[in-house]
C-alpha cells in the first residue's frame, strides 16, 4: 500500500493563509526556520532517474521462454524508474503486459543497487501464431529510450519467440521476478 504525503504549505502561503484568517504567526514552529523544507517535503519520492544513471541488462535464462532483465542505479543516490518495465519486441506492436495488472507507478532504486523483471515472451514454444524477432527493447520507464538487445546478445540464437509476452514488475531479485511468474 502506498501513503500519500502530507500537504506541505509553504511559509509564504502559510503566512497568507494565517493573514486571510486573521491570525498572526511571528515565528515558525520549533526546529524549523522559515523557507526551510518540512519533514513532509523533505520525505518526497526522489526524482525520476537519468537515462545516464541507469545500465540495462538482459539475457535469456534456463527457459528459452524467458528473459530476465535488470537494471542498475549507477549513482550514488536513489531515484524512481517506473515499477512496470517497458519490454518490446523487434518491429512487432505493442508491449509486453504486466504480470500482475497494474498501472504505472514509481518504484524507487537506492543509489548502486539493481531491480529485476522477468519477460515470459511466449507460453508455448510450438504455438502456430508465435512471431519471431530479431531484437527486444528494454526501457526501464517509458519517458526513456531503453536499449535493444539482439537474440543473439540475449543468449537466444537468430531469433526469438513472442506471443501474448507478460513482464513482472521490477523485483528485488531474479528468484522473486521468477515467483511473479509462477516459475518457481
Amino acid at each position: 500500500m502506498r501513503i500519500r504525503p502530507a500537504l506541505a504549505v509553504p511559509g509564504v502561503a502559510a503566512a497568507l493563509l494565517l493573514a486571510a484568517s486573521g491570525t498572526s504567526a511571528t515565528a515558525a514552529p520549533s526546529g524549523l526556520s522559515a523557507g526551510a523544507p518540512s519533514p513532509s517535503q523533505k520525505a518526497a519520492a526522489p526524482a525520476r532517474c537519468a537515462a545516464k544513471a541507469l545500465r540495462l541488462r538482459a539475457e535469456q535464462s534456463t527457459d528459452p521462454r524467458v528473459l530476465h532483465v535488470r537494471v542498475t542505479n549507477r549513482s550514488a543516490r536513489a531515484c524512481t524508474i517506473d515499477r512496470i518495465p517497458t519490454v518490446t519486441f523487434g518491429d512487432l506492436d505493442g508491449a509486453a503486459l504486466p504480470k500482475p495488472a497494474g498501472e504505472s507507478g514509481p518504484y524507487r532504486l537506492a543509489g548502486g543497487r539493481s531491480a529485476y523483471a522477468s519477460v515470459l515472451t511466449i507460453a508455448d514454444r510450438a504455438d502456430p501464431e508465435a512471431r519471431r524477432v530479431r531484437s527486444v527493447t528494454v526501457s526501464a520507464d517509458p519517458s526513456l529510450a531503453g536499449r535493444s538487445f539482439t537474440a543473439r546478445e540475449l543468449g537466444a540464437g537468430a531469433t526469438v519467440r513472442v506471443w501474448e509476452p507478460v513482464t513482472t514488475w521490477w523485483k528485488p531479485s531474479v528468484a522473486a521476478a521468477d515467483r511473479a511468474l509462477g516459475l518457481r
